[in-house]
């Protein structure tokens, strides 16, 4: 608002001053007056649009030969403006805001239908207040990213927005990965709003400016100097110069006398440079040589036939001061036929020249300035409307505008200046980000601005070099790094106060200084003990601290959570960690009972169950043709009982003679295997291990009673206990020393102790290994996490170190690191957990499944037998038509009357007395053998 307010009461203090001089001077006479009713259905025989821009400029000495031949090509030109010339009416700037604005007012005295300029963002400002009045469009070459269509809505940028070119930084500071940079820029409305975008789009990419660097316009030397020498002792090494393009080389000259030049440095210019470098007729040796590897934005426009014809062109255009131009130039060309090509679809439609005055002009209240010679354009809304729709191929590309009134497309060269040269090593759109590819060819496929996808050529950097500046150093301020150390009471393992120069020991400084060894630069640091040393201090604290600058880092046992990755940035962790459970243990007594714990009570049952199942299957399959398995009922019986628990020691005398029982049996034989070797091997355990003293099996069970809770002095495990885990605080009990440690889990809950302890996994290895494994951890870690060293939000050392971290792992130096201060007798959290040995049904049911369906079958089979044999003797369903016996007619019906079970005892009665009868034919048949061979004479001898 206040500069809103600012620019109007300049805008009052101009019209002020310049409009007695026009009353006076009678400044101007319009070429294009009021029409009468007659003349408004006919074509204006003059139009004029104005030009408004610093001719005695860089981008001036381009713009302005530019506009001449527009003007003059599009008056050769029949097919545009038929009947109506163009005439352009220009006015200097001269480089001043306020010459500038009363020669924008003393433009639209003139009543021109559209205004080309200025390239000023100050004046633009101003002067799209004048023209969103007048409803005069204003076609401008002002970057400026505030310069909104919303505010303005008569202001039409006809060049790439610089909104779009902080963006295309912000990914090149992202494509090479650096965090932090410096801006330099001139304190005006282009360079303040510009940067301000660039802050915006480098927060996108977690990025940031480090530091504002602003120029007075038209700065002096010393100023020049005295700035870069205090952006020199600052950390970041990436500048982003934001200047304008009549500030010259003289800004790399001063940079390259402090040796700012040189490698480690990084510099990216925004279009200014190339703009004067395009502009230039000559770029001796000395002044490359001022500007070696600085990388900059162009415009990007499209190679042509109409870009190489207005190239060749050039020289023979009016008022043309160099033999070179710039982007600019051809944007200015463009412009120009825009307003033409506008302006004939304006006339087409039956669009008509016409002025009136505004009411508001008019009543000045007594005042004696003469505004009534501005005059309102009639048709200015119509004019603007065609303007922002026309779509057209031009010097540059696609003319076309978007939403708000930018060009689409917007594109820009990525230059690399080495040699004698600028050389292209990319190119940057808003529609797919970095590619090496030309914006032309990319815009025929679907966009793509995903990482993978960002490319450039390798760039050469000041210094020669073409590998990638790290983009910041240590400040050369003489201040070593402050490190923060915590002054641990318990576990002095990982960190310690020592006599020696550092004035800290432990394994975390090891593993700090093995990563601070393997970084390409030197990295002064002093640590600093944080706590009195009578009590571990609040690790939260440490890390509040660090990020509220009061120490660059912290180095210790520093457990990265959630909270805390919110305020620092953290290393790569390179020690695994994450909250147990730690409970006191004791050796079992012996029971007489103790036999039935190897299994559980489903487990017995079931067991038993299938022993009696298989004995009865092998009974029915051998009871047939086994003698073994006959008998009176109460033989039976306890045959069944003998067989089926005998083959729990394989200790069974039954032989099996069927097929079918011989199966079943080597599937039962193979689950008794099975079932015995797991007995063993669980009671073993069940005998020998210790096993717990309070009953707790992990944190749920712990959280679940009402016993106190241990928690080590300044870990972060108290607070996720009350917070993340709802365990009330009364429950929580302060263990400052490892005594505590110790005393606290010997005396339990029922003697003033604790029932378990929660603590980080490190410190509980390390207590395991030195209290000779009389506690133990149970369940599993219920958070993951690790340890790393603090640094600053955005610090790059926390990149650089996490690197070197990963390479002490793959080196193996870590785990030398770990050996040498904790050691380990192979008693860790891991080793010392033991779970339930007690073996359950859900651990055997596919064995009794698969020993169940090899009964069954076998059943199945068997009965089939018996009823193939029980339908060869049954009778036929119709009397046979051969007569037979009586008596065998009889006994075919008797048969018929008997029930299954006595035809099974026929069967069985029957095959017996075929047996005997083979015995005693076996028998006979061996007597004659015998008394046939002692009535055989001796044979000769």
């Amino acid at each position: 608002m206040e500069a809103r307010v600012k620019r109007r009461a300049l805008l009052l203090l101009i019209i002020c001053i310049w409009m007695p001089m026009a009353v006076l001077g009678g400044i101007g006479n319009a070429t294009v007056s009021s029409s009468s009713p007659s003349s408004l259905s006919s074509r204006p025989r003059v139009v004029n649009i104005g030009a408004l821009f610093t001719v005695n400029s860089v981008i001036g000495s381009s713009i302005m030969p530019a506009i001449l031949a527009a003007v003059d090509d599009v008056n050769a030109d029949s097919t545009v403006l038929s009947g109506t010339r163009l005439n352009v009416v220009m006015q200097d700037t001269n480089c001043s805001g306020f010459i500038g604005t009363v020669d924008a007012l003393q433009l639209m005295e003139k009543e021109v239908v559209a205004a080309v300029g200025p390239q000023s963002s100050g004046i633009a400002h101003v002067i799209s207040h004048v023209v969103n009045e007048l409803r005069v469009p204003l076609l401008s070459f002002a970057t400026d990213p505030t310069l909104s269509s919303l505010q303005y809505p008569y202001f039409l940028r006809t060049v790439t927005n610089d909104y779009f070119q902080m963006y295309a930084i912000a990914d090149l500071v992202d494509y090479y990965g650096w965090k932090e940079v410096i801006a330099i820029f001139v304190d005006d409305d282009n360079g303040r709003n510009g940067i301000s975008v660039l802050g915006d789009a480098l927060a996108k990419k977690r990025a940031k400016i480090s530091y504002k660097a602003a120029l007075t316009t038209g700065a002096s030397r010393s100023e020049i100097d005295d700035l870069l020498a205090s952006v020199n002792l600052m950390e970041a090494r990436v500048y982003i110069v934001h200047v304008n393009p009549d500030t010259g080389l003289s800004f790399f000259s001063k940079a390259k006398n402090l040796g700012m030049m040189s490698s480690g440095y990084v510099w990216i210019a925004t279009d200014w440079l190339p703009s004067v470098l395009d502009s230039s007729d000559s770029v001796n040796a000395d002044t490359m040589d001022l500007i070696q590897g600085v990388v900059a934005l162009r415009h990007h426009t499209p190679d042509s036939n109409q870009k190489k014809t207005f190239a060749s062109r050039w020289k023979i255009f009016k008022g043309v001061r160099t033999s070179n131009f710039n982007s600019y130039a051809l944007y200015a060309y463009d412009t120009v036929w825009l307003v033409a090509r506008a302006l004939d679809l304006f006339f087409m439609d039956g669009g008509n020249v016409t002025f009136s005055d505004d009411p508001s002009l008019l009543s000045t209240n007594g005042s004696t300035l003469n505004l009534s010679s501005l005059r309102v354009f009639d048709q200015g809304p119509k004019l603007l409307e065609i303007l922002t729709g026309l779509n057209f191929t031009g010097l540059t590309g696609r003319i076309q505008f978007d939403s708000q009134k930018n060009l689409i497309h917007s594109a820009y060269d990525v230059l690399n200046i080495g040699g004698t040269g600028l050389r292209t090593i990319g190119y940057w759109s808003n529609y797919s980000g970095l590619s090496v590819i030309t914006p032309e060819v990319l815009y025929t496929m679907p966009a793509n601005t995903s990482t993978s996808n960002q490319h450039l050529y390798n760039a050469i950097w000041p210094g020669e070099t073409i590998k990638r500046p790290r983009g910041w150093v240590f400040p050369n301020n003489g201040k070593p790094l402050r490190i923060a150390v915590p002054f641990r009471v318990t576990f002095e393992e990982f960190v310690n106060k020592d006599k020696g120069p550092s004035g800290v020991k432990g394994y975390c400084i090891d593993v700090f200084e093995a990563a601070i060894d393997l970084l390409a630069y030197p990295v002064p640091h002093v640590y600093i003990l944080y706590g009195d040393g009578k009590r571990n201090p609040s690790f939260n604290n440490i890390v509040y601290d660090v990020a509220q600058n009061k120490y660059d880092a912290a180095v210790g046992d520093i457990s990265i959570t959630t909270n805390r990755t919110r305020i620092v940035d953290f290393t790569q962790p390179y020690m695994e960690s994450g909250l147990v459970v730690v409970t006191p243990v004791k050796e079992i007594k012996s029971s007489p009972w103790a036999f039935l714990r190897p299994f559980t009570f489903q487990m017995w049952c079931v067991t038993g169950a299938f022993f009696l199942f298989v004995g009865f299957v092998v009974w029915i399959l051998e009871h047939r043709l086994n003698p073994e398995f006959r008998g009176p009922p109460r033989q039976q019986l306890v045959t069944v009982f003998w067989f089926s628990f005998s083959t729990m020691f394989f200790a069974h005398r039954e032989n099996t003679l069927s097929t079918l029982g011989r199966l079943v049996l080597i599937f039962w034989l193979f689950v008794v295997l099975i079932i015995n070797s797991s007995y063993t091997a669980s009671l073993t355990s069940i005998l020998t291990v210790q096993q717990l003293s309070s009953g707790i099996e992990g944190i749920d069970s712990l959280i679940s009673r009402s016993d106190p809770i241990g928690v080590q002095d300044g870990s972060f495990a108290y607070n996720y206990l009350i917070e993340e885990l709802r365990v009330s605080e009364s429950r929580l009990r302060i263990i400052k020393t490892e005594d505590e440690y110790v005393s606290f889990l010997k005396k339990g809950p029922q003697g003033g102790g604790v029932a378990a302890i929660v603590d980080e996994l490190p410190y509980v290895e390390l207590f395991l290994s030195n209290n000779k494994c009389i506690f133990r951890t149970v369940g599993q870690e219920f958070t993951k996490s690790g340890w790393g060293f603090a640094f600053q939000r955005d610090s790059p050392l926390a990149v650089d170190l996490s690197t070197a971290i990963l390479q002490l792992s793959e080196n193996g130096e870590l785990q030398r690191i770990h050996d040498k201060w904790l050691s380990n007798n192979g008693c860790s959290s891991q080793n010392n957990q033991v779970d339930d040995t007690r073996l359950s049904l859900k651990s055997f049911w596919g064995l009794y499944v698969i020993c169940g369906a090899a009964c069954a079958i076998a059943l199945i089979v068997f009965f089939c037998r018996v009823y193939c044999q029980f339908l060869r003797y049954a009778p036929e369903t119709e009397e046979p038509e051969i007569s037979e016996p009586e008596s065998a007619r009889s006994s075919r019906r008797s048969l018929r009357s008997r029930s299954f079970k006595d035809l099974i005892e026929v069967f069985d009665k029957r095959e017996t007395e075929l047996k005997e009868i083979l015995k005693r034919k076996n028998s006979d048949n061996k007597k004659q053998i015998s008394h046939s061979s002692d009535m055989q004479p001796n044979s000769p001898a």
